[in-house]
């Protein structure tokens, strides 16, 4: 058996592939540039494959019956990911995980994350055997942040103060090995997340207790951060995620009870910790 990874350089498809190679299984991993080959563990199998073309995605899903999929986020996402659950279906895979977004209600506002349902929709239709994982705000999304911090003494993700059970990209990533690996999972939602609450004062807390000095948190000006982002993102991402913080700022993103014992059997150990991973990052960051 062959386990196809799409979006195998991604902060959950880099960690999928790695772990399947770890476990011994065959796993070819899927990317758009060729260049980004030679960066795949070795062990893994490497090809590519766009979604938005979907008569590149023959040859990768060749002799595939499980799928780790994930669709970039991008202004042709409904597609790519209709595309990708075609294909699969016609080269007769039989179980794909799907890396979505969380669904609450009134999330439909924020467009990824509509974009994202209407995919589940499609899969769910396809008759194809799925598990959908619906990660929290990932810890990793803090890497983007090292020149606010370091440099500035400032924590910049405006996530407002109701709070998020973000999560590590790597449970993210035990979680559709599981579901990939094993039986029980099978047509079943998930949502992932860690077991703290976090806030944008929290989070900023911890940063200045590891480092030994204040982090202050940028607060929650959307058009601040919107003005400060446009020289990373497109006009129509920052736009995205503008929605996305409005929302968490008002709603927060907190796990329920239900959803963190659900969550136990399918990622396989306890969430990592919030204050390990920043003290792994501080420890990279003050050695760079």
């Amino acid at each position: 058996m062959t386990v196809l990874v799409m979006g195998a350089t991604g902060s959950v498809g880099k960690e999928v592939l790695a772990g399947l190679v770890a476990k011994g299984v065959k796993a070819r991993g899927m990317t758009r540039y060729t260049a980004k080959l030679d960066t795949f563990p070795a062990g893994a199998e490497g090809c590519v494959g766009d979604l938005v073309a979907m008569g590149s995605l023959g040859k990768p899903l060749a002799g595939i019956e499980q799928l780790f999929m994930t669709t970039p986020l991008s202004q042709n996402e409904i597609q790519a990911g209709r595309n990708a659950i075609t294909a699969a279906k016609m080269a007769g895979v039989k179980k794909i995980v799907y890396l979505s977004e969380p669904q609450p209600a009134g999330s439909e506002t924020i467009p990824h994350f509509r974009n994202k349902g209407l995919i589940e929709k499609a899969l769910k239709e396809s008759g194809i055997t799925y598990t959908i994982l619906r990660p929290n705000n990932y810890f990793q999304n803090d890497l983007w942040g090292q020149a606010a911090i370091m440099a500035y003494s400032t924590y910049p993700q405006p996530l407002g103060n109701v709070g998020l059970n973000r999560v590590d990209s790597r449970d993210v990533a035990d979680a559709a090995i599981n579901a990939l690996l094993n039986d029980g999972f099978e047509n079943q939602e998930f949502a992932i997340h860690g077991a703290d609450v976090l806030s944008g004062d929290s989070i900023a807390a911890m940063f200045s207790t590891r480092l030994d000095r204040v982090i202050g948190y940028a607060g929650d000006d959307l058009e601040a951060w919107a003005k400060q982002s446009q020289h990373m993102m497109p006009a129509w991402m920052v736009e995205d995620f503008k929605v996305m913080y409005a929302y968490f700022q008002e709603h927060g993103l907190k796990a329920s009870q239900e959803d963190l014992e659900k969550q136990k059997a399918i990622i396989g150990h306890e969430p990592r910790s919030f204050s390990a991973f920043v003290s792994e990052l501080v420890q990279e960051w003050t050695q760079e």
